[in-house]
């Protein structure tokens, strides 16, 4: 446990930030998730679906919740898989 004030303020704010990094990547995750089942199943809103993944996809980039290249190879894998369903 730290003694020094502002080490004791940095392990709350890291605390805290953790656990909205981890509740927005929880649903990124989930939209990715809606938007794969959408093209697998050849749902009608597939392209909604897809649209909205990406969209997210790039917010969490620009957050900085994901590397840009990870983004950039997931965009493209909901690409494809939308580009198959059709």
């Amino acid at each position: 446990m730290p003694n020094i004030k502002s080490a004791k303020k940095r392990v709350k704010v890291n605390a805290s930030k953790a656990a909205a990094n981890k509740s927005r990547k929880s649903n990124l995750k989930t939209i990715i998730k809606k938007a794969d089942t959408a093209c697998t199943a050849g749902a009608a809103d597939k392209t909604e679906a897809v649209r909205l993944a990406i969209k997210r996809v790039d917010q969490a980039c620009a957050k900085g919740l994901m590397h840009k290249n990870k983004a950039a190879r997931k965009k493209s894998q909901l690409a494809k898989m939308l580009n198959a369903a059709k």
